[in-house]
């Protein structure tokens, strides 16, 4: 073979090599698949944890993964933070944290102690109510009757005791008479008890005197049990 035969035939060759190389299809580069998204994690405490009726707590919280976080019955919250709560009842707070990898739940329990009842302390208006008692007259008089005035000492001795109480005495009468005459007469009653109490050593300056005469009776029936209920001095309390 001659040379020139032998390098047309290497050329030959060379071009069926490349002809067959380049009709070889490359393979593509197919990417990975991407990382499945991370579940959330979510933490929630309460300090203190227990506390009297009335006194604050601190939720303590801390998410991630999570793109909505909320608290029932406090509303939604960033992903990490605190906030001051005053429970009044025992409370189990829940906090849901929720992100593309799914849901998480986390939760504190808030004891809360009732406060112990408070013991009521009566003040000065209670207690005159409950000690000083009206005192009654018989019909058309107004002088103190015997079955009274232990009455009388009664009432003197609460006003010593709470010497910052003042005292309103109203006369008043049964509704037999004339008007003039039942407010004379409810006023001559009102003194009456005044003067007994000062003697007593209640000061005067403690004490005034009112006449409603037939004006405001107790009681509306005609009869004798009804009048003796409206024959009194009637005491207000006054500060």
């Amino acid at each position: 073979m001659s040379k020139l035969r032998f390098e047309l035939f290497t050329l030959m060759v060379v071009a069926m090599f490349f002809s067959v190389a380049c009709s070889k299809k490359v393979a593509k580069a197919v990417p990975p698949p991407p990382p499945a998204p991370v579940a959330p994690s979510a933490t929630l405490a309460a300090n203190p944890s227990m506390v009297q009726q009335g006194q604050p707590t601190e939720l303590i919280w801390s998410t991630s993964n999570a793109t909505d976080i909320t608290i029932a019955g406090v509303g939604a919250l960033p992903a990490s933070g605190s906030r001051r709560l005053t429970p009044q009842v025992s409370t189990t707070y829940t906090l849901v944290a929720k992100g593309p990898g799914g849901t998480q739940d986390a939760t504190a329990r808030v004891t809360v102690n009732p406060t112990a009842a408070k013991t009521h302390s009566p003040n000065d208006a209670d207690l005159f109510s409950k000690n000083i008692k009206d005192v009654f007259f018989d019909y058309d008089r107004y002088n103190l009757r015997a079955d009274e005035a232990p009455v009388t000492r009664n009432d003197a001795a609460f006003l010593a005791q709470h010497p910052n109480v003042r005292v309103v005495i109203e006369g008043h009468c049964d509704d037999r008479g004339s008007e003039e005459y039942n407010l004379a007469l409810g006023a001559s009653r009102a003194d009456t008890v005044k003067n007994a109490l000062e003697q007593q050593g209640v000061s005067a300056d403690r004490i005034k005197t009112i006449s409603y005469g037939k004006e405001k009776p107790f009681c509306s029936q005609d009869d004798e049990q009804c009048w003796q209920q409206n024959r009194r001095d009637h005491f207000v309390f006054q500060r």
